[in-house]
């Protein structure tokens, strides 16, 4: 059997991130509903698990790595849809909000019935990005936001000739907003683009204050 190439041995050491360590996370942070560091640590380190059995997988099947296959907001989505459906299995005093679409994502334990709501500002509401700050969502809500960060390769890289990562979680800030700490973005008359409002300094502000992880190496 031939030895892998170089390049083979990179994509596959891609497929295997490093774990958060607890050490990284602020232990003065305040989290609402009972939620710990630690019970967010064990969610993002399921996460890494997550995809380095997938991605290991798809590597022995010659495909490309999870987060490769995706479109970068699809890949996102499925982040957040994963801390948000995971968290609770380590802290029993949140679910997640049973209700399509519903906010926020996640909610408080026995507050609402079959744990289920259209709307409330009770809850945790939990948003996955590439980006380091203006996040958006589609309207200006009065919530406790929390905001994990990641880095990851896209579909586009291999073009681009940017060389395999491994899946890394950057930064995890969270605060309670109101609408105040959010603006609407504009568009044109021609636009089809949907209207979505944006974080603003205010709201920056006050969940970097709170920030709760933040990788090694990198700047607050």
């Amino acid at each position: 059997m031939p030895l892998p190439t170089p390049e083979e041995q990179t994509e596959f050491a891609a497929c295997k991130p490093e774990p958060v360590q607890i050490e990284h996370f602020n232990s003065r942070a305040v989290i609402p509903y009972g939620v710990t560091i630690q019970h967010l640590c064990a969610t993002m380190n399921d996460f890494i698990g997550f995809m380095q059995m997938v991605n290991v997988r798809l590597h022995e099947n010659g495909s490309p790595r999870f987060e490769t296959m995706l479109m970068p907001a699809n890949f996102s989505s499925i982040v957040g849809e994963f801390i948000t459906a995971n968290l609770p299995k380590h802290s029993l005093g949140v679910v997640k909000n049973r209700y399509h679409n519903g906010h926020p994502d996640i909610l408080p334990a026995g507050m609402f019935s079959g744990n289920s709501q259209q709307y409330c500002h009770d809850g945790i509401e939990v948003k996955a990005s590439r980006y380091m700050k203006t996040w958006q969502g589609h309207n200006a809500e009065e919530s406790w936001l929390m905001v994990v960060m990641f880095d990851a390769n896209r579909a586009v890289d291999e073009a681009k000739n940017i060389a395999p990562i491994p899946f890394r979680f950057l930064r995890v800030i969270g605060a309670q907003l109101t609408k105040d700490d959010w603006k609407f973005s504009g568009r044109s008359e021609t636009s089809r683009r949907t209207i979505t409002a944006r974080v603003i300094k205010s709201g920056y502000r006050k969940m970097m204050a709170n920030w709760i992880y933040n990788a090694p190496g990198l700047q607050l």
